[in-house]
């Protein structure tokens, strides 16, 4: 059963395998929670479990979908678990936070979202999860990547034995995924210099800004993301087997803020070389359009000079009047270019 399952209804007893499409039912009553995957994670290595109470030998890791009525129920009987942490579990805010109390760590944060075969980077969802010296819960409303590949590498991997490790395996596959994210966005800022660069495709205002809007929404993840481990490094309550672990994913995501940053930096480049070089073809263009105004000046001088209907003016009887104003014209025109040289003015 995959992260991604979709749960069909408000009691979500019916969820579709992606891998065969088939229908399938969680083996435990409307009552129970919605369980989509567990592990019993002793010495022997992972071992899948069918339902939240079953016997384990070991560390256990269940993850719920939320979206099931009776997970939130079973969540807010669980003694195992704090009072305030079982509020956070079934909560409806959505903002990233942190909680330790009674040796339990509970914390709410950003991740991307999944939808079948496809994580979809535009997505950020909500995971939340409970850490016990026990247990491990992860819970979600809506299908999240970084669930999928916890069960993946959870049923091809060791076991756990201590809190602190489920804790690094569920937060770094997190930084995983946004670690590629920020890594295909500067691959895409690098992509549109090539083409800024080679002149012929140069890229669109629209894409930089579809490429500003997903980094936006990365640095929000990473910021609460940071929030939320400054929380648990500084919490004296915080159990003292974890403080090292936590130490080491909060330097983790410090330096993936330090690459977004450094993707938002080059697009900042990108965007100030195109706005130079848009404003030195406006340039060029209103010097083309002064020059082009000084010369035809004089010009438009004579014409309208010749074009009054008053008396005495020059050539008004002679058979070539016409062909005299109108060299008269272009010699002044000439004369002006010459002006415009002599000063300085004709750079090009």
């Amino acid at each position: 059963m995959e992260e991604s399952l979709r749960i069909r209804g408000k009691a979500g007893l019916a969820e579709q395998d992606q891998g065969t499409g088939k229908a399938f039912r969680p083996p435990f009553g409307a009552a129970g929670p919605g369980l989509i995957w567990a592990f019993d994670l002793g010495d022997h290595g992972a071992r899948a479990i069918e339902t939240c109470d079953a016997e384990t030998s070991g560390f256990r890791w269940l993850h719920l979908s939320l979206a099931h009525q009776g997970s939130a129920s079973w969540i807010s009987r669980l003694e195992a678990l704090p009072e305030d942490v079982r509020e956070m579990m079934v909560a409806s805010d959505s903002h990233q936070r942190a909680i330790v109390e009674g040796g339990a760590v509970g914390c709410v944060i950003h991740d991307f979202e999944r939808d079948f075969e496809r994580s979809d980077s535009s997505q950020v969802g909500v995971l939340r999860f409970a850490l016990t010296p026990e247990m491990m819960i992860t819970a979600r409303l809506h299908p999240i990547r970084s669930a999928d590949v916890v069960r993946q590498k959870l049923a091809r991997g060791p076991g756990i034995e201590e809190p602190g490790d489920a804790l690094d395996l569920l937060i770094g596959t997190v930084s995983e995924g946004i670690a590629a994210v920020v890594r295909e966005l500067g691959l895409d800022v690098q992509r549109a210099e090539d083409a800024f660069l080679d002149g012929r495709h140069s890229p669109s205002t629209h894409g930089l800004i579809g490429i500003r809007r997903r980094l936006a929404m990365v640095n929000r993840m990473l910021d609460g993301l940071r929030a939320v481990f400054r929380r648990l490094e500084g919490d004296e309550d915080l159990p003292e087997a974890m403080l090292a672990t936590v130490e080491r994913l909060n330097q983790r995501i410090q330096a993936l803020g330090a690459d977004a940053l450094g993707v938002q930096r080059q697009i900042h480049q990108l965007r100030e070389e195109i706005d130079i070089s848009v404003d030195q073809r406006t340039n060029q263009n209103l010097y083309v359009l002064s020059i082009m105004t000084a010369l035809m000046l004089p010009a438009t001088f004579v014409t309208g000079l010749f074009g009054m209907n008053t008396g005495g003016l020059p050539w008004a009887q002679a058979p070539h009047g016409t062909l005299l104003a109108t060299l008269l014209a272009l010699g002044t025109a000439g004369a002006t270019y010459l002006f415009l040289r002599w000063m300085g003015f004709m750079r090009r």
